[in-house]
């Protein structure tokens, strides 16, 4: 067996018994490549493979990143609530509202919700927490046009049961778009970030049956909680 491999599986095997828990740094390079009496050539290839089999993540400046290999999927091609999702995850889960306040909308939320300057809009901002830690910061804002009461309960709870069992608005399809930035100090504020120094962000444009666009929203993942699926067909042309 190559050297690197060794080191892979020894690092691997670590990890894999919790010796370094998710969130938690390996030990740097230098002090593999003395522990492994190893080339720093091999210790970076061995850490290379880890990364690209996703136990890994290299944080710039910090060192590699153990990351958790039990991700929650979180379908990309669905319109799902964090509640609805919440079964599947068998934890133990919840959400905490940080915010909830009614105003005007400023010149992008105008375009986005399509509402003229003198409307109003809600601004709702949750914390989804799962086994205790905050992994998922969701800021949803909401035509008050179309959704003219709320309450903190009903946000503690299910926003689209609320629209859909008691405001008969039946919820249709999302627009969605993800990327990876950097964390704000707001992230790291009201998220347990542990090491991470990246987010993944999900925006949203959520349409109701009559294509009246309701919410936009910017829900904020800890990268190594949540995996992104969805489902893909080729089509074949003629």
């Amino acid at each position: 067996m190559a050297k690197y491999q060794d080191i892979y599986n020894t690092l691997l095997s670590q990890i894999e018994n919790k010796t370094y828990p998710a969130g938690e740094l390996l030990p740097g390079e230098h002090e593999l490549m003395k522990r492994y009496d190893a080339s720093r050539d091999t210790v970076r290839k061995s850490l290379s493979l880890l990364a690209q089999n996703g136990y890994i993540q290299k944080a710039q400046g910090k060192g590699s990143v153990v990351l958790n290999v039990h991700q929650f999927e979180f379908p990309v091609g669905g319109v799902v609530s964090f509640k609805e999702l919440a079964p599947t995850l068998g934890k133990h889960v919840h959400t905490k509202v940080v915010m909830l306040e009614k105003m005007h909308p400023d010149e992008k939320m105008q375009k986005n919700l399509q509402l003229q300057p003198d409307e109003y809009m809600w601004v709702l901002q949750r914390v989804r927490v799962v086994d205790g830690e905050g992994v998922i910061l969701d800021t949803d804002f909401l035509n008050a046009q179309i959704i003219p009461e709320l309450t903190k309960k009903v946000c503690e709870k299910s926003l689209y049961a609320y629209l859909e069992d008691q405001l008969h608005l039946p919820i249709s399809y999302a627009e969605k778009e993800i990327s990876c930035t950097m964390a704000t100090n707001e992230d790291k504020m009201l998220l347990d970030m542990k090491n991470f120094d990246m987010i993944v962000n999900v925006e949203s444009y959520t349409y109701l049956d009559d294509s009246r666009v309701f919410q936009y929203t910017s829900s904020r993942h800890r990268p190594d909680k949540f995996l992104f699926k969805d489902f893909a067909r080729r089509i074949h042309r003629i």
